[in-house]
């Protein structure tokens, strides 16, 4: 079984091009849309100058990589490809229902196993893939941003180290963790090319708000005062400042 051919070329002028690809992953993106849609023409025509444009997630699965994706994203499966609930039994389901209760995530996320091309649902949002080894092994991110990631990784629901971080951070008191290796698909609602990367070694990170969308597992995360003093803080007009320290890994959306 095959998949057009143009769905592999670079050619900015074809309908639609692959822009990425890690792993067993492709970011398909639609340069235009030609038929019917729902939106209006000059909305279409507005997005289309912002780089709002359709994307999918092309998934190429074999005997080395099977995946998990969110439920209901899946659109087409082509070859000899397999579905599993992947509840992990009844104690899974459980603990996968009140997970999905404080993070908003779906409780069942399928997987997808076998020989062939899994096609997941097509998106506005911009799509990222992130290689967990470039995140020291784990990474905690915002409600939403789960996408797909590989059946190496392992997702579970983490709760804040202290109180401060989930009152005053405004980054809730659970997130979701991606730990393991390989691949993760991730939605995010800012492009690639205005997310800023933050390495640090050893090093401390202090941002006024919830800008960071996914940081390492690695990193203690606590809220602080940004100058010493109640009264100092206050003439500063920042407040209370996220606080990120250790080494490892920040994606900040700072737009």
């Amino acid at each position: 079984m095959s998949i057009d051919t143009d769905l592999c070329t670079s050619d900015s002028l074809m309908s639609r091009q692959i822009t990425d690809s890690k792993g067993c992953y492709s970011i398909l993106e639609y340069n235009r849309l030609s038929g019917y849609s729902a939106i209006s023409p000059s909305d279409a025509y507005f997005r289309a100058k912002q780089g709002i444009k359709k994307r999918q997630v092309l998934v190429s699965l074999d005997a080395q990589h099977s995946v998990i994706i969110q439920a209901g994203a899946m659109q087409m499966m082509l070859g000899n490809v397999v579905s599993d609930a992947n509840t992990g039994g009844v104690g899974g389901f459980m603990k996968g229902l009140i997970g999905s209760k404080v993070t908003g995530e779906s409780a069942v996320k399928p997987k997808y196993s076998g020989e062939g091309v899994l096609i997941l649902e097509p998106t506005w949002k911009f799509i990222l893939l992130e290689d967990l080894a470039e995140w020291g092994g784990s990474m905690v991110i915002d409600d939403g941003l789960f996408l797909s990631c590989e059946t190496t990784a392992e997702l579970r629901v983490v709760a804040r180290n202290n109180l401060s971080s989930a009152i005053a951070g405004g980054e809730g008191l659970f997130n979701t963790m991606i730990s393991g290796k390989g691949i993760v698909a991730l939605e995010s609602r800012v492009p690639r090319n205005e997310l800023i990367t933050i390495d640090l070694n050893n090093d401390t990170v202090k941002i006024d708000g919830n800008m960071a969308i996914a940081w390492s597992g690695s990193l203690n995360f606590t809220v602080e005062r940004s100058m010493k003093g109640l009264i100092g803080s206050a003439v500063s007009g920042e407040g209370l400042v996220n606080v990120y320290r250790g080494t490892g890994r920040i994606l900040v959306a700072s737009t």
